[in-house]
């Protein structure tokens, strides 16, 4: 059921990434899979076509559609056969460029957006440390004042874009002796910067396609103009750009969902067992049923929740029960839709397979079950309980 949000234009811009998804991507999941990289020609393709920057302001390259046209491109790109290429993307349009355009400066703009719409410049947002995961607060790397330079010292793990990335959004500790979300700022580090490195490219069960780093900062020496917003508000800039970040992904993951259904529903007509298609099963039937209604279930709601973020909104809650229910939701039915396939489904050279694999991750990054369910139960009052 169409979203009453969504208009004609917003269809034609799906219409358009669907056609370029089937002949630039599908042809070459597996390939790219087994390679685990994808193009770096990929980012520049989606930028000539205006895909990138749809939703960014047309000063800074982009095209100057709404948050919707992220939305759609996310949710197109989660049906190409391989989820790690749209996370890849994802970094773009929902992950590292919304903070620079919220917080940055003319000059960081211009500098690191549009190209990043273009698709000639790949960013990376580097969080997550080996001690700090969940608890954002407790981020160890510093970034502290000398002199017209700062001097940044740490690790991130698990950053997606950290091989290929031009640049890093860093969240790094810039005031001494400060604790929790207290003395956080954001930073942009370029590649080439002495001091930045990639320690080494992270081999992954799922979303293989993409490349996944650990990076280092030895003495590492940027620009002060390279602090991305107000010095020490790191904190409470990074949970904003969780909120849009968490809402696209879970776009995402409701499209994935679909598309592991619909090869479970194309197999559950086409296999034949004990004389007729197993989708003449009433425990098959009944299966897709709930996977069908499930799907819808859940992709409305992140299209209400979507629609009140995109018009100013802050539904914290909202977005973290979106978060919850979707990633568990492909889990479930990536899932059911293997064990249709049976021991087919099992076997690489079917496309389920892949799905199964990669519909693992949204229940741990960004934000897992276990954090979204805290921030729910906060919002629900009940952490005040004594």
């Amino acid at each position: 059921m169409k979203h009453p949000m969504f208009k004609e234009e917003h269809d034609l811009f799906r219409e358009s990434v669907r056609k370029f998804v089937q002949k630039e991507i599908v042809p070459n999941a597996e390939k790219w899979e087994e390679e685990e990289f994808f193009p770096d020609d990929i980012f520049r393709k989606l930028g000539a076509l205006g895909f990138i920057g749809a939703h960014f302001p047309e000063e800074y390259g982009g095209g100057g559609g709404d948050y919707l046209y992220s939305l759609i491109l996310g949710e197109e790109l989660a049906k190409g056969g391989m989820a790690g290429l749209g996370m890849g993307i994802g970094v773009v349009t929902g992950m590292a460029i919304p903070p620079i355009l919220k917080f940055g400066t003319e000059d960081q703009k211009n500098r690191f957006v549009a190209p990043a719409a273009r698709g000639e410049k790949i960013p990376a947002l580097a969080i997550t440390e080996p001690n700090a995961g969940s608890d954002v607060a407790a981020i160890q790397t510093t970034a502290f004042r000398d002199g017209n330079q700062w001097l940044i010292n740490g690790s991130k793990i698990f950053i997606t874009n950290g091989v290929r990335c031009d640049f890093v959004l860093l969240v790094a500790r810039s005031e001494k002796g400060s604790k929790g979300g207290k003395g956080i700022s954001l930073f942009i580090v370029e590649k080439g910067t002495p001091g930045f490195k990639v320690s080494r490219k992270l081999k992954k069960v799922g979303m293989r396609s993409s490349d996944t780093a650990e990076l280092s900062f030895e003495d590492c020496r940027i620009p002060i103009e390279n602090l991305v917003g107000e010095e020490g508000k790191g904190f409470k800039q990074i949970m904003w750009e969780l909120q849009g970040e968490r809402i696209t992904s879970c776009a995402a993951s409701v499209a994935r969902a679909e598309r592991a259904f619909e090869l479970a529903l194309q197999y559950s007509k086409e296999r034949v067992q004990f004389g007729k298609p197993i989708g003449a099963f009433q425990v098959t039937q009944h299966k897709l049923a709930e996977m069908a209604a499930k799907i819808e279930m859940c992709r409305q709601f992140v299209y209400n929740v979507a629609w009140a973020f995109m018009n100013g909104g802050y539904p914290v809650k909202e977005i973290s029960m979106a978060k919850l229910m979707t990633s568990q939701l492909m889990f479930w039915v990536g899932d059911d839709a293997l064990q249709i396939h049976g021991g087919y489904g099992y076997m690489m050279e079917y496309e389920v397979q892949r799905y199964w694999r990669d519909l693992r991750l949204p229940r741990i990054g960004g934000g897992t079950d276990e954090i979204m369910k805290e921030i729910i139960a906060a919002e629900l009052g009940l952490k005040s309980l004594k």
